[in-house]
Order: C-alpha cells, then structure tokens, then sequence
C-alpha cells in the first residue's frame, strides 16, 4: 500500500487562470448525461471520488440536477461552493448580446447558486434566436443567425465579468483560427478554451496557442468517447498500461494532464468514476511514446456546424 508521503500528487493539479480569478482543478467532470437522475446520481459519485471540476451547459438540458447534486452535498458540509470549480456555457441561440444575461441568469437559478467560475461560448456558431435549441427549416437544414458575430457575443460576456457573478470566460469548440481574432480584440482575455482533444486528436497547435497567451486547454471526450477506433484498446495505450500497472483510461488521463491540459470525463458508474479520479505520473517514456500516436480521428463534428456530435436531435 503507499503511504500517504509517496502520495501522487497529479489528481490534484491546479491550472491558474489568467484573469486572476484563481485555479482550475485539471482533472473535470462533464455532466453530459442524458438521464436527469443519473446525472444527479454521477455529479454526486464524481464529488465523493474527488473531483472538484465539473463542467455544465444549457444545451445539456440537466443543469437542475448537477444543482441539486452540488446543494446536496454542500449540506452535508464537508464540501463548500468554494471548493467546487463549475462551469456552464451559452447555447447558440442566445448568441445575440442582449439574450445572453438572461441566458447567464437561468443557468445560475437551475444551478442554484450565485457565481459561476466560468462560463462557455458552447460553440462559435449563433443560431436563430429564440426557445428551440436547434431551429430547423423545413428541409431540416439549421437555421443560422447571420445577424451577429462571435466578438458581439464575447464582448457580453465580458460584462458579466464586470458583475461579479460570473469569474471567467472561454470559447468552445473552436479552432485557432477562430479563436485568435477575439484574443486579439478581447477586453478580458478568454481564460479557458475547451475543444475535443486526445491522443487520436492532440491539437498540439491550439496547445501551442494556448500555452502562449496563457489561456487553459480543456479537453472533452478526452478518453475518446468509446468511439470507433477506440483509443482505449490502442496497443500504445494498453501496452503501458500493463507496464504501469494502471487501466488504458488512467493512462490517457495522466497523459492529458502531464501535458499541461485541464480535462473532463464522463461516467456514469461510480467504480469507473473512482477510476477516472485515480491517475498517477506516468514516465517520461510512456509520454512520448502516447505523443509520438499517429491515429487522426475526430468523434465529434460539432466544430464544423455548431450541432453538438454527443446529443441526439430532438433532445
């Protein structure tokens, strides 16, 4: 058994934001679940594992359960609000400035509490504004809103900075190309920038982008979102994972956060939850040879159309 000296430390790295309003745990939660009492259930088995990052969106349609999950907990008084790190992200059609306060303020209310640490573009597409998440013409095309550009939106955002109620803000699912002209004209710098990312699709030039306008990489789908091929059954993958005695999905994760990315992991399962939360330092070796994958596979579209890959239509 380790003793609690030889205790590895790297579940619990912290990235600073670069608005100074403190550190993002690495290691996240994604609420991403489509049953609202299994994602009540998993938000709670996520706190008791150990995660103290947990990421939410409107889109997602369950921001009441995580917050009911969090209040839970909180009560219990072991685990404060202010140790927990949430996150939540406007949808596309409330791109338009003046829907996203109110588009802000719902999430707060679902989420039950009176801050977010840090609040998402969810993608750099606006759709027509309005109740539909995902408006459609009759030919079942998406209905874009052309009527407004990513800056406009930004530039809302960074008033609900001005506010207090809401610590931080990033851009998701974009490329650098999109991302570079609002670093460029932003007020307040995006602190996080949140796309799909793993070994199959390492994104070493948004890394490199981030890395030196000081902005956190945050990946999704970071153990490849059991797609095919599936990254947890590479032979890169599973032949260190032998070697350091640890699950492929250990091995990823460490990976992700030894290379100096945040990331978030979804379970519903409280065993494979535990699991995500256990990682441990891998050897140098074992990084470069997880860099040094040659497989190139996006699992998610969501960057090329704003239609999230992981939500079924009509939900």
């Amino acid at each position: 058994m380790e003793t609690t000296t030889e205790r590895d430390e790297l579940r619990y790295t912290k990235m600073p934001l670069n608005n100074g309003s403190g550190a993002m745990p690495a290691l996240g939660f994604g609420t991403l679940i489509p049953d609202p009492i299994d994602t009540k259930n998993a938000t709670k088995a996520a706190l008791e594992a150990g995660f103290r990052q947990f990421d939410s969106a409107e889109r997602y349609r369950n921001e009441r359960e995580v917050g009911e999950a969090l209040q839970e907990v909180f009560k219990e008084g072991k685990i404060k609000r202010e140790d927990v790190f949430l996150a939540t992200k406007l949808w596309n059609s409330n791109h338009r400035p003046e829907r996203v306060k109110p588009a802000f303020e719902a999430s707060l209310k679902r989420l039950q509490v009176d801050y977010i640490d840090l609040y998402l573009i969810h993608t750099p597409f606006a759709f027509q504004p309005g109740e539909e998440q995902d408006p459609r013409d009759e030919n079942g095309k998406v209905i874009y809103d052309d009527g407004i550009t990513l800056l406009d939106t930004w530039r809302a955002l960074e008033n609900l900075v001005d506010e207090g109620t809401c610590k931080a803000i990033g851009l998701s699912d974009v490329n650098v190309e999109k991302a570079k002209p609002i670093v460029e004209s932003a007020r307040i710098k995006p602190a996080v920038i949140h796309v799909e990312s793993h070994p199959y699709l390492p994104e070493w030039e948004l890394l490199e982008f981030c890395n030196q306008n000081g902005i956190v990489f945050q990946a999704f789908a970071a153990l490849g979102h059991s797609s095919e091929p599936r990254l947890l059954d590479d032979p890169v993958i599973t032949s260190i994972a032998k070697k350091v005695n640890k699950t492929p999905a250990q091995v990823v994760l460490a990976w992700a956060v030894q290379r100096g990315t945040a990331l978030l992991t979804t379970s519903k399962t409280p065993s494979r939850i535990k699991e995500n939360f256990d990682i441990s330092t891998l050897p140098e070796d074992a990084m470069r040879e997880i860099s040094g994958i040659q497989t190139r596979q996006r699992f998610n579209a969501v960057v090329e159309t704003g239609v999230p890959g992981f939500i079924p239509r009509g939900k």
